[in-house]
């Protein structure tokens, strides 16, 4: 069980709320720092900050998984209190936008996968944000009529989307909420206005982004003291105006986010960003709408993997990647082996370029879904990795997969760099949430209104809208939602689930859930191993291997042919495993999140 022994909660007094494990998770969070920075791309999703030591925790009523001990807590006292999954995912979701405000929040959008143990019921909800009625293709053109780079494009009101978050909280609230709304909101107001510790990780991230975080005036009167000093790491920070608006949401609800004050001040700052200014209007965020998406599943061994289908690419091109590996026997292999490695990594080089050519809002385009999955479409792209050797790059492209539709597509230019967060709740009676949330890059548009983030998500658009006269399937259109790659996911055998996890990283999502789920459903790792092995991707360029990885295992990927670049690569997996009389949660060591469980 989780430790929950009584330790000093932050000033201010104590509620009920606070009773057990928040006090718990402030002492657990405080002492396990982040290590320092690395050397990372200058455009990475979130930039790294070190490993804290892996998290797992067993637990026998409900368990929460989130990227922050504050958050778990808040989470785990709406279960201790007999809400419901999404009870506590909301609890959660609103401390994560207050003490990691720099990948998720009000301003942003998230991927929701809700499994209903009484009625065996699985739902998808998709709350990604939408471009606004005036955008047009070319939004990410500059006057010369070519690209702009992504700082360019990201910093200031031209990236934001319509924000999805809160209406998804909602609606998830009315279908399968049992505690009061208001009741919700008390853990982050509470924090809000009587102070947290800021973390390591925030202030490192803080410190990293200063100059494109003091272009505009609150956020940096938000992040920064008088004298223009960072946050730093250990520091008491209040956010009076976050409590202030999530008193408005606690008493207005959703309506109180899209119309009146709060929305007129988001396109205020959307519009009248000084060099560079966006086009949200009052008609887009009064106009969104949360949509059930059909559940995507795929087969793979004796196991049943589903997820969100498009606009989110993730368990799509997750399910590409494990029906090219399933004709051959990775369990053999492990994960020590060059050539598992290889077969993965060519896996995932012909799923993304699938994924490049077809995938994109469904909404708007046709996307060959059931071709992209068809196992004779799959079989003969599985073919091409038969061999000892990388596959030569005139063979990693897209292929032709069955579909009753002719259009032409163009491969796309999206950066899809997202800073993301992701958590996992199980109830008491088995109820199951796995939600991806995001803002996009790290500290998305650099705009704060009402003590939160706006996001930057129309970036995860392709910058390219045609190629040769070709259109690109990610280009920007009004009211159409960029494709993802965020992949919360539920991994169900003989029709019950037994692992529920996702993570943030951009399109390195997809590599790291599949990793995860090979190594615990191929070789049988348990959790902590599973999230502790090095991140792998090979999405049609160099091979990325995570810093530290063993250099046998470089060396090996090299002798077999391809080019290895060795970085960080970011992830943060939230994972629940269960089993018939309990349940494992864990928590990847490469951020600050906590498994909380009873």
């Amino acid at each position: 069980m989780a430790d929950s022994a009584g330790r000093p909660a932050p000033p201010g007094g104590r509620r009920r709320f606070l009773s057990r494990g928040l006090a718990g998770a402030i002492l657990l969070w405080a002492v396990a720092g982040a290590g320092p920075a690395g050397a990372v791309d200058e455009i990475a999703p979130e930039r790294a900050t070190g490993r804290q030591a892996a998290q797992s925790v067993v637990a026998y009523d409900w368990m929460v998984v989130a990227a922050h001990p504050l958050a778990s807590a808040a989470g785990a006292a709406m279960l201790r209190e007999g809400g419901t999954a999404v009870d506590a995912m909301i609890a959660t979701q609103l401390v994560l936008g207050l003490v990691e405000p720099q990948s998720s929040g009000l301003g942003g959008g998230a991927f929701l996968v809700h499994w209903a143990a009484r009625d065996q019921q699985l739902v998808t909800l998709d709350g990604r944000e939408t471009a606004p009625a005036a955008a047009t293709p070319d939004l990410f053109l500059g006057a010369d009529g070519q690209p702009l780079g992504f700082y360019d494009a990201v910093v200031g009101g031209r990236s934001v989307g319509t924000p999805g978050t809160v209406r998804l909280l909602a609606e998830a609230h009315r279908r399968w909420g049992r505690l009061p709304w208001d009741s919700l909101f008390e853990p982050a107001i509470r924090l809000a206005e009587t102070g947290f510790l800021v973390s390591p990780r925030l202030a490192a991230l803080v410190a990293q982004d200063a100059a494109r975080l003091r272009r505009n005036p609150a956020t940096r009167d938000y992040f920064f003291d008088a004298r223009g000093a960072p946050v730093r790491a250990g520091m008491w920070l209040t956010n009076p105006a976050y409590g202030q608006t999530l008193r408005r949401l606690a008493l207005g609800g959703e309506d109180a986010f899209y119309q009146g004050t709060l929305a007129a001040q988001m396109v205020a700052a959307v519009q009248q960003a000084p060099d560079n200014p966006g086009r949200l209007a009052l008609a887009d965020l009064a106009a969104y709408r949360v949509v059930e998406r059909p559940a995507l599943c795929v087969a793979y061994r004796i196991y049943r993997i589903c997820g969100m289908g498009p606009p989110s690419s993730g368990m799509l091109t997750i399910g590409g990647i494990l029906g090219l590996l399933q004709p051959y026997h990775l369990a053999r292999l492990g994960p020590a082996d060059p050539e598992a490695w290889r077969l993965i990594g060519d896996a995932s080089r012909l799923a993304f370029a699938d994924r490049d050519r077809y995938i994109a809002d469904t909404d708007f385009i046709r996307v060959p879904v059931k071709g992209l999955l068809d196992p004779a479409y799959l079989a003969a792209r599985a073919a091409l990795l038969k061999g000892s050797h990388a596959l030569p790059d005139s063979a990693a492209e897209a292929g032709s997969p069955p579909w009753d539709h002719a259009e032409q597509r163009a491969t796309g230019a999206a950066p899809e760099l997202p800073s993301t967060s992701h958590l996992v709740i199980r109830d008491r009676v088995g109820n199951l949430v796995t939600m991806t949330t995001t803002i996009e890059n790290g500290f998305g548009a650099r705009l704060m209104v009402g003590g939160f983030l706006l996001n930057n998500e129309l970036t995860d658009f392709s910058f390219v809208p045609e190629r040769g006269g070709i259109p690109v399937a990610n280009r920007v259109e009004p009211g159409k939602r960029p494709r993802s790659s965020m992949a919360p996911t539920i991994v169900f055998k003989d029709g019950r689930p037994v692992l529920a996890l996702g993570s943030p990283g951009g399109a390195l999502i997809i590599n790291v859930v599949a990793k995860v789920l090979i190594a615990t459903l191929d070789w049988g790792l348990d959790l902590k191993a599973a999230l502790a092995l090095p991140n792998l991707a090979n999405r049609g360029g160099p091979y990325e291997v995570e810093t530290g990885t063993p250099a046998a295992l470089v060396d090996g990927l090299r002798a077999k042919g391809f080019a290895v670049q060795v970085k960080e690569l970011n992830s943060g997996v939230a994972a629940v495993q269960i089993f018939a009389d309990h349940m494992v949660g864990a928590a990847d060591p490469r951020r600050e999140g906590l498994p909380l469980g009873e």
